[in-house]
């Protein structure tokens, strides 16, 4: 197909800013006037701070057009990576420091009597995620932006994100997170572009004018999906990339015959149920409504984003056969799989292309990423819901399980239960289910696991089954993380002192961290670097007191654990530490102990009762701890409610130990664990997930491992675990335990965590019993390097030396390479 010529060459926004010096101050004035409304002596912070950011968009729209432009002149291959979550945190120090407008914008806000940090706080966390996941995709468009690689993301722009959680009395409460009530300076609607989405319906057989079958799905309810589009700039701002997000809207207004009788509720009735599909991030689906309008949400999204693309392809190129070479989307979990199931039936359906052929095309333009190990982890459908919500893609699906099914009986005739295990049905009693990890296995071209660990065991366990009758197509691509928002955003004190002693090249290329392992052994270095580590903790220790009422020394071990809470993240086996630390102290309260300060952070999900009743024991222990006159202060115990990337930007730079102690072989990577230790936190951990990896790179004398392996933990599996053996051998963990159950933390109610302990005294399903002791023992290592600070802080400085594997540049250069088929394109101007 022939380029549209252009009439003429549009002349872009300017790119830089004036250069007089009063241009930025400037540039905020106006903005604040012709963009908010408001002069300086009525404008808010959060006034500002929409002025600021339209300042930054300015300087990014001109950009994001020519990078654009410059993928349509060079017929470039596009990266869409598809995810139901992006957390993206605030944008708009990262958008200023990506741009290098961070600290002049900082000086000129200053200059105008403003103070910059309370204008960037007043922005609200874009909570688009429930926690790795989505910030996983949040650093991976910030790596496509960095090394020029012409991606985008493809989301929903839900209304509310990941809930508000407020502690009361102990424990979680949820309320909504209206992140969009004061609206998005950073967005641009785009009401053209508007796509139909269908539900429901029947599907209606007919033949063609040459007799061939074909379907025509009909009686649908249908809605549309409206895009907003969000820049995303890459460092250095040669590059900025787009993230697209569908916000759905009803595709009638309302009924005017029920508005003409005066019945105003049901004339919107159908307009409010159409948009409830982009109104919550994670609706509860422990009702039959929470799962449909989950399952809605994913098709909602892919539809929307496969029209989108092949929109943007049909400009150019006519001729299907082409898309995997222009076209790669990566599926970020099994959330999006009905991608595929839909890209056949645009193809089959709609463009009429023959089923080997169609099946050929959407194979090459797939990839899978998988995230969990855990069985009962991977996402199915019943078949009864899909049928009533999508039925013709519940036919494609049977479509292409018979055909994959028949492949597999003609390599291994007679193994029914192969055929069985691979289905993408589960044939169970109790319903049949669609198996969407399965969906996604063999629509895909590659399949990746995200540490070596996780992808061996994904190879041996879950998926063994597949890797035999695919031989090469899982692969490992191990996490990584953006060190622009993780040192040199979160961490500025060690950013500077890095730059200051190799240079600023290191934001761009983290291998030259490598460098600063030979200043380990300088007595100045470390010296800056304590100091760094001791203002974080002065930070830290200011919000403890201020925010929670928690008197921690900064002179303290602070020993944090920041992450989702459930049971295989193991908070519970990080409580038992702190119960038998606690039980040590009064024995003797004259003894000498090293201070800890033991910080935890994260969201339970609404149902799941046994992890807020987790966050309820915390809270209970650390009302007793934190209140005991005979703990002195030596222990500390705080919980901070409402876990975000801000929170963690504030938590991660003051941490002097990581906690990193799932179950071996549950933990697909962990990034928190890279985030931790690249800001010179010592990592406590299981070999697991990507820990392994952080033990090779940083050497098994500068981490503790402790507890079972993932082999060994098979191996108990296997052979009967018996939790109670280990309660009745060791007393402390008897003491305990008993301390828990009896209603020591919880006198207003004895019995409120009777139900924890049972649990794990009878089948412990995560090992916490089985490790405790080998976690003890690290723990008491750990104490015993703390009290050596040189020795400690020559281990932290060795830890963020070589932490540069875990830079999600190198990440996405691995995919780009191995699994995209993609090369950098930079804009010539900007090269």
């Amino acid at each position: 197909m022939d380029r549209p010529k252009r009439i003429k060459k549009l002349t872009l926004p300017p790119i830089e800013l004036d250069a007089k010096e009063d241009a930025l101050p400037q540039a905020i004035s106006n903005h604040l006037a012709f963009s908010v409304g408001k002069d300086d002596l009525t404008a808010t912070n959060h006034d500002f701070f929409v002025s600021v950011a339209h300042v930054a968009r300015d300087r990014m729209v001109g950009r994001l057009m020519e990078t654009m432009r410059h993928y349509y002149d060079e017929d470039a291959k596009r990266v869409y990576y598809f995810s139901l979550e992006f957390l993206m945190g605030r944008a708009l120090s990262n958008s200023l420091d990506n741009l290098g407008l961070l600290e002049e914008t900082k000086k000129s806000l200053a200059s105008m009597g403003i103070d910059p940090e309370e204008v960037f706080d007043s922005e609200p966390d874009a909570g688009l995620g429930n926690g790795g996941l989505g910030r996983l995709a949040a650093c991976f468009l910030d790596s496509m932006a960095t090394l020029g690689i012409p991606g985008y993301g493809y989301g929903i722009r839900y209304e509310y994100g990941m809930f508000y959680q407020r502690i009361e009395n102990g424990r979680q409460v949820e309320s909504p997170d209206n992140w969009l009530r004061y609206g998005n300076p950073w967005e641009f609607p785009r009401q053209e572009v508007l796509y139909p989405v269908k539900f429901h319906g029947r599907v209606v057989e007919y033949a063609d004018e040459k007799g061939l079958l074909r379907y025509h799905w009909v009686d649908t309810e249908d809605l549309m999906a409206m895009a907003y589009d969000n820049p995303i700039p890459g460092f250095g701002g040669e590059t900025v990339n787009n993230m697209r997000l569908w916000s759905a809207k009803s595709s009638h207004e309302f009924d005017l015959t029920y508005f003409n009788e005066g019945n105003y509720i049901k004339a919107v009735e159908s307009k409010n149920e159409s948009e409830n599909i982009s109104k919550v991030l994670y609706p509860d689906d422990s009702t039959s409504m929470g799962r449909e309008l989950r399952l809605k949400q994913q098709y909602f999204f892919v539809c929307a984003s496969l029209q989108d693309i092949l929109y943007r392809f049909s400009k150019f190129h006519d001729n299907c056969d082409l898309l995997p070479e222009k076209v790669a989307i990566q599926l970020n979990d099994t959330h999006p799989s009905i991608a595929i199931a839909e890209l056949m039936r645009l193809l089959v359906d709609v463009r009429f292309i023959d089923w080997d052929r169609a099946w050929k095309i959407t194979t090459g333009v797939f990839a899978y990423t998988n995230h969990t190990l855990m069985p009962e982890a991977l996402e199915t459908w019943p078949v009864e819901l899909m049928e009533r919500i999508l039925p013709r893609h519940l036919q494609i699906i049977y479509e292409i399980n018979r055909r994959f099914l028949k492949d597999v009986m003609r390599s291994w005739p007679g193994d029914n239960d192969l055929l069985r295990r691979v289905s993408l049905v589960d044939e169970n009693p109790s319903g049949k289910r669609v198996r969407m990890a399965h969906l996604a296995i063999v629509g895909s071209h590659k399949v990746n696991g995200v540490a070596e660990l996780h992808t061996k065991l994904m190879k041996e366990t879950i998926f063994a089954d597949f890797d035999r009758i695919y031989p090469g197509k899982i692969v490992n691509m191990t996490n990584g993380v953006t060190p622009r928002r993780w040192i040199k955003q979160a961490n500025p004190g060690l950013a500077g002192l890095i730059t200051a002693t190799i240079g600023p090249e290191w934001v761009r290329d983290l291998s030259r961290l490598r460098e600063i392992e030979s200043f380990a052994q300088d007595p100045v270095f470390r010296k800056d670097f304590a100091a760094v580590k001791r203002a974080n903790k002065e930070c830290l220790a200011r919000f403890l007191r201020d925010r929670l009422g928690i008197e921690s020394s900064p002179d303290s071990l602070f020993d944090v654990q920041i992450k989702r809470i459930h049971e295989y993240k193991r908070q519970l086996l990080n409580v038992l530490h702190i119960v038998t630390a606690y039980s040590r102290i009064i024995r003797d309260p004259a003894q000498q102990v090293v201070p800890r300060t033991v910080v935890f952070s994260g969201k339970a999900a609404p149902g799941y009762a046994t992890a807020k009743l987790i966050i309820k024991l915390i809270n209970d222990v650390a009302e007793i701890v934190n209140h005991d006159h005979r703990v002195a202060g030596r222990l500390n115990v705080a919980f901070i409610p409402n876990y975000s990337v801000s929170n963690a930007e504030m938590i991660i730079p003051a941490a002097d130990l990581s906690e990193q102690i799932s179950t071996a072989g549950t933990e697909a990577s962990g990034t928190g664990n890279m985030k931790l230790a690249m800001n010179g936190a010592l990592t406590i951990g299981t070999l697991d997930g990507a820990n392994i990896e952080i033990r090779a790179e940083v050497g098994e004398e500068n981490i503790f491992i402790f507890g079972l392996t993932a082999d060994e933990v098979l191996d108990f599996k296997r052979k009967g675990y018996v939790p109670r053996s280990f309660y009745s051998a060791n007393e402390e963990l008897r003491t305990t335990l008993d301390m828990i159950g009896s209603g020591y933390f919880s006198p207003d109610e004895p019995g409120r965590f009777r139900g924890l302990v049972d649990g794990l005294l009878t089948s412990d399903p995560f090992f916490l019993l089985a490790d405790y002791a080998s976690y003890l023992e690290a723990q008491k290592k750990v104490e015993s390097v703390f009290v050596d600070p040189d020795r400690w802080i020559q281990m932290a400085i060795l830890n963020v030396a070589r932490m540069s594997r875990f830079s999600s540049d190198r990440t996405i250069g691995e995919y780009a390479q191995k699994i995209w088929g993609v090369s950098p394109l930079i804009p010539p101007s900007r090269a």
